[in-house]
């Protein structure tokens, strides 16, 4: 029998509450179509702010972050000049260094992610700096030891030039340690109310074909910290089940699924898709129902040979009448022409006779 358990997900008494506040931060040298300072900021991962030092753009993406900034004008100022000139001049500063390495390359982009996440249950805080360079993974930050990591070997020139860089060294300490665990807990301040919410999923079973695998998907969830897996008689099972990723929805929510082979499953009852926000003890339990499986995929028809062979013999019985009514027609014409013409030739043999 079919069975949907909606359990309370609202009580989230055991979990573990994080945010985190990420910077993307995109620097170049040579495209004169791209900016060449450019930060996205966003609190466990929704946009918050943009910045575009070139074009001069600072603005907030959040009704919640622009309201901070209306509350105190100090913080507005502070933002705009630490985007527009604080750290421009850093990673310019970082980019002319990478060009003395590697001097045969005419286009230098560099990227970076640097932030810090706070457990609000234990009240860490942890930070992370790390940079890619012309799309390759190149230098990261060692919080413990306040010295960089090479992450390939072309980056040990640019990490011991770094290493020897006092200013950016005691900069980069201060982003992680003092500026972004401040920015983060102002953020998650104002924007508690939509960061804090809690959006449970609309959960459907689809399939293809009949012989495809079953695919269990959530959409609508809020936040994205959620794990969805199939159970068998109450126990997780990995055998013939493919996860997909957690994706983005147009209005702020994500989406995930989860499909399992079922030609091998025995009795479908026996199965159920489980969806469950990590952390949480509440799930929602959907069972395997063939009944309740979304597909576009429909039976054949078997009636259509019998009908096509009906109208083909419709149709021949059409023509062959239409065919033999135009004969009978013909036929009766010809008949009426010759009647006519037959009286002409008796009075013509009558006069032949008269004149002899």
């Amino acid at each position: 029998m079919y069975s949907f358990f909606l359990l309370l997900l609202f009580c989230h008494v055991s979990s573990t509450v994080k945010h985190s506040l990420k910077y993307y931060i995109t620097a170049c040298s040579g495209l004169q179509d791209l900016s060449e300072f450019i930060v996205v900021g966003k609190v466990d991962d929704v946009e918050v702010i943009h910045c575009d030092s070139t074009n001069k753009i600072f603005e907030p993406k959040q009704d919640w972050g622009g309201q901070l900034y209306e509350n105190d004008g100090g913080l507005f100022e502070e933002s705009r000049q630490h985007c527009f000139v604080t750290q421009p001049y850093f990673f310019k500063a970082a980019i002319n260094s990478l060009k003395q390495t590697n001097q045969s390359e005419a286009v230098h982009v560099l990227q970076g992610v640097l932030g810090c996440e706070l457990d609000e249950t234990t009240a860490r805080l942890s930070g992370f700096v790390v940079f890619g360079y012309n799309g390759e993974d190149f230098l990261a930050f060692n919080v413990m030891t306040m010295m960089w990591i090479a992450l390939k070997p072309q980056a040990a020139v640019a990490k011991q030039r770094w290493d020897e860089e006092t200013a950016r060294i005691q900069y980069t300490e201060r982003l992680i340690k003092q500026i972004c665990p401040k920015w983060l807990k102002l953020y998650v301040e104002y924007g508690k109310s939509s960061l804090m919410r809690t959006d449970p999923p609309s959960v459907f079973l689809l399939q293809k074909t009949p012989s495809s695998a079953v695919s269990c998907h959530a959409t609508g969830f809020y936040p994205d910290r959620a794990l969805m897996f199939w159970s068998k008689d109450g126990e997780e099972i990995h055998e013939g089940v493919e996860h997909g990723e957690i994706l983005p929805n147009h209005d702020g929510t994500f989406q995930m699924s989860v499909d399992l082979n079922v030609s091998s499953a025995e009795d479908w009852r026996r199965y159920h898709c489980v969806f469950q926000f990590e952390g949480a003890e509440d799930r929602i339990i959907t069972e395997l129902d063939k009944r309740r499986i979304r597909t576009n995929w429909m039976e054949p028809d078997n009636s259509l040979p019998v009908i096509t062979t009906v109208v083909v013999v419709v149709v021949a019985l059409v023509v062959m009448a239409t065919a033999g009514g135009y004969m009978v027609h013909r036929k009766r014409k010809r008949n009426a022409e010759d009647s006519t013409e037959l009286p002409e030739a008796t009075n013509l043999t009558a006069e032949t006779n008269t004149a002899h």
